[in-house]
């Protein structure tokens, strides 16, 4: 399980420091695509296994499954972790991002976010004023 909160800065070449906690469990290879709310999802290869089933299920006669698996899959690509711990992000998905310079390395249970720190620190503003609010609305859920 993913969990915890760095800061890292990305450098000219796009290359990042993937936390070292989080490193093992992300494995050899991994896949790193355009996640929602303008970040980076990074999948060790079994939970990108899993949830390329469950979308593989979708229905292709419906408009907004056929967007979201062309959304999610063309920006995916492969990454390895390199000697020194870092993963270079290809140059289209930072822009998409807007990862520049200070960014933000997130674990979220299965999955890793990478953030722009701006962006990471204006959703989490936004988000933890209407936390209590999210808290109840996912009481539906049975959490």
């Amino acid at each position: 399980m993913f969990m915890g909160e760095f800061q890292h800065n990305i450098d000219s070449k796009g290359r990042i420091i993937m936390p070292a906690k989080f490193r093992e469990d992300l494995g050899e290879s991994f896949i790193i695509t355009r996640g929602l709310d303008k970040c980076l999802f990074a999948y060790p290869m079994d939970e990108w296994r899993q949830l390329e089933e469950k979308l593989k299920k979708l229905p292709l006669t419906k408009k907004d499954a056929r967007s979201f698996t062309r959304f999610f899959f063309s920006g995916a690509v492969e990454c390895e972790v390199d000697k020194q711990g870092r993963i270079n992000i290809p140059s289209p998905l930072r822009k998409y991002a807007d990862l520049d310079k200070e960014c933000v390395v997130i674990g979220v249970s299965n999955r890793i976010e990478v953030w722009a720190q701006d962006k990471w620190e204006e959703y989490f503003e936004e988000s933890e004023e209407s936390f209590a609010e999210i808290a109840e609305n996912m009481m539906d859920f049975d959490i």
